[in-house]
């Protein structure tokens, strides 16, 4: 789970899809997280991408799985090919993550449980 909470913590450019909200207090409860890697300087408005345009590239992507008392890493994507293949929601805002220490970071991100599942299929 460290590696998860260096990965929030970090000043990466990311957006974080997940199945519900998440808060690392309850690690019991199931949750599928992604978290998509941007360029650096890059914004997830819309409106900075000149009327819709512009660059939408995810560099990486990194797939945890919580429940039962832990968050794990199960897969990380760098190839061009697979993270192509990944929509970036154009719905993500600020997004709370609630730490083990019950403070609250706040990230880019969307709990989405459809696009979690499209992002299972596309990955498998």
């Amino acid at each position: 789970m460290q590696e998860f909470i260096n990965l929030i913590e970090s000043r990466m450019r990311c957006v974080f899809v997940t199945e519900v909200p998440i808060n690392l207090k309850k690690l019991d409860e199931p949750n599928t997280i992604f978290v998509l890697q941007l360029p650096e300087g890059f914004s997830t408005a819309t409106g900075s991408r000149g009327g819709g345009f512009g660059d939408r590239r995810i560099l990486k992507v990194y797939q945890y799985e919580c429940g039962q008392g832990d968050c794990r890493k199960v897969n990380e994507f760098d190839n061009k090919e697979i993270t192509e293949m990944l929509d970036l929601p154009y719905h993500a805002a600020a997004f709370p993550i609630i730490l083990p220490d019950g403070k609250e970071k706040l990230v880019s991100g969307v709990a989405d449980i459809d696009l979690v599942a499209a992002y299972r299929l596309a990955l498998a």
